[in-house]
């Protein structure tokens, strides 16, 4: 038997209104008991770590124009915030799916949820990728109302332990599901150069790609184990160093948050899993059925335009958004993160 006694370890200091450090965030991350400190946090125009600011609600839900009794399905779980405002539209009559694939927030969202009383009698949720979305309808039927949030969390953004951002220490993940597939760092040590090139272009517009790729590829050649985040930024940092002074660190930020988006979107197969939920979507909707997405850069509203003209002209859809819908300048003063924000909506015929 063990007799040492276990050290007393003191809990980090919770530094100002707003600490750098995620792990100093305990507060916002217990928002249950810290509500004030959350509310203080929010009202600078910040999102409290460990959380997630739901983005163009009332915009979503003009257009859903949900009622009770609806079957509907939430493709991208996340935090719950959007979850849960349909919830209160169907006011416990009918039933509402949501998906997420991130074995990590969905418990928690889960616990959150059937705690304020939105148990298995009202909300199915699944641990699926939404491009398997006709596994949902086998189940449930046609859909009266989809919403699909193609945007990251900002608890998965947050956390360094996941590798989303290159502005803090942590492995280079980037995985929504870190228990499958293969991580950002192990993507990159099987790449070629042209390859990558093609990947910071076609996933993020990249206008530098090719420094980048060329720098990143060195590095490997080298021997360089580029196994975390600001390893990675720190070789886009060199890389672009022949920019003019005045403008390298803003040039630098947006190359990093651009390098970044295209190796999640690769490891993630965003692109492909997209697609084969826009080309299942209509069998899933029912007659009158109404779809609205949200997307965070011009790859992805790429696809969801081009499939949904495609679909109107072939009558399978009725009306479609006839332009970007974007959220409020109010909203994005309040949220940061709602800036790149593109909705765009359907309804079957």
């Amino acid at each position: 038997m063990d007799n040492q006694e276990k050290k007393y370890e003191r809990r980090v200091r919770y530094k100002g209104t707003h600490p750098k450090s995620f792990k100093e965030k305990y507060k916002e991350l217990q928002p249950d008991k810290y509500a004030d400190t959350v509310a203080k946090v929010i009202r600078k125009g910040s999102t409290p770590a460990g959380m997630h600011i739901s983005i163009c609600v009332n915009e979503i839900l003009e257009f859903l124009q949900i009622t009770p009794g609806q079957i509907g399905l939430d493709a991208t779980l996340g935090y719950g915030g959007h979850t849960l405002e349909m919830l209160k539209c169907l006011d416990s009559k009918g039933h509402l799916y949501a998906l997420d694939v991130d074995p990590i927030e969905l418990p928690r969202t889960r616990d959150r949820l059937e705690s304020l009383g939105y148990d298995s009698k009202i909300l199915t949720i699944r641990q699926l990728n939404f491009s398997n979305i006709d596994q949902i309808t086998a189940e449930s039927g046609p859909l009266n109302f989809v919403l699909a949030d193609l945007g990251v969390s900002s608890m998965q953004i947050d956390n360094p332990e996941r590798g989303f951002s290159y502005k803090t220490e942590g492995p280079l993940d980037l995985r929504l599901n870190p228990k499958k597939g293969i991580s950002a760092a192990e993507r990159l040590k099987n790449i070629s150069q042209d390859e990558l090139h093609g990947m910071l272009i076609e996933n993020a517009d990249e206008p530098h790609a090719e420094a980048i790729a060329h720098a990143i590829i060195s590095e490997i050649k080298k021997g360089t184990d580029i196994s975390t985040t600001t390893q990675l930024q720190h070789i886009i940092k060199e890389a672009l160093k022949f920019i003019p002074e005045n403008k390298r660190n803003d040039e630098i930020k947006k190359s990093c948050q651009r390098s970044f988006q295209a190796l999640r979107i690769d490891v993630n197969s965003e692109f492909e899993v997209l697609y084969e939920f826009l080309e299942k979507l209509p069998a899933a909707l029912a007659e009158g059925g109404r779809v609205a997405i949200l997307s965070f850069h011009s790859g992805e509203d790429r696809l969801v335009k081009k499939s949904f003209k495609r679909l109107f002209r072939e009558g399978v859809y009725r009306e479609i958004s006839p332009e970007i819908i974007r959220p409020s300048a109010e909203e994005c003063n309040i949220n940061s993160r709602a800036r790149s924000t593109k909705m765009r909506w359907a309804i079957k015929a």
